[in-house]
């Protein structure tokens, strides 16, 4: 079986040290990716870039997106991989600490899977990321590639 990969796309470095340990700490030892702006998402996601290389059929299980990315936000990649056939189908959940209405709503209608807010407590934190994981990496069906 292949080993299902988390992409995790955060500019915060101590959030990205955070979901880290987080994911340690819940045993999910799945190959973790990380990029830090909503450009280097894209490249990776399309193989584009300094991605050019990587292998197209190696798509994520699930993407971890926050909004707030540099160079381009998170709604913006959001909006970008459901217009793309290669990847519309991709599990999207934002992780974000973003209190705002809006950013759920646009969220959702922009096909993001899930919207969750990072508790600031870290055993909240670790608590939050071990469901994440349960959820879309054990019990969730992917759609098939």
């Amino acid at each position: 079986m292949v080993n299902k990969m988390i992409l995790l796309v955060e500019d915060n470095p101590d959030d990205e040290a955070l979901t880290v340990r987080a994911l340690k700490k819940n045993n999910i030892v799945n190959d973790l990716a990380i990029v830090r702006d909503g450009e280097e998402a894209l490249d990776f996601l399309f193989c584009t870039g300094i991605y050019s290389s990587r292998n197209p059929q190696e798509l994520p299980q699930v993407i971890l997106l926050d909004i707030k990315l540099p160079k381009l936000d998170g709604l913006e990649v959001l909006r970008r991989i459901r217009a793309n056939e290669k990847t519309r189908l991709l599990s999207v959940v934002i992780l974000t600490s973003s209190k705002e209405e809006q950013d759920v709503i646009r969220g959702y209608s922009l096909g993001a899977n899930s919207f969750v807010r990072k508790p600031v407590d870290f055993n909240q934190f670790v608590e939050a990321v071990r469901q994440l994981g349960l959820y879309w990496l054990v019990l969730n069906e992917a759609p098939p590639r």
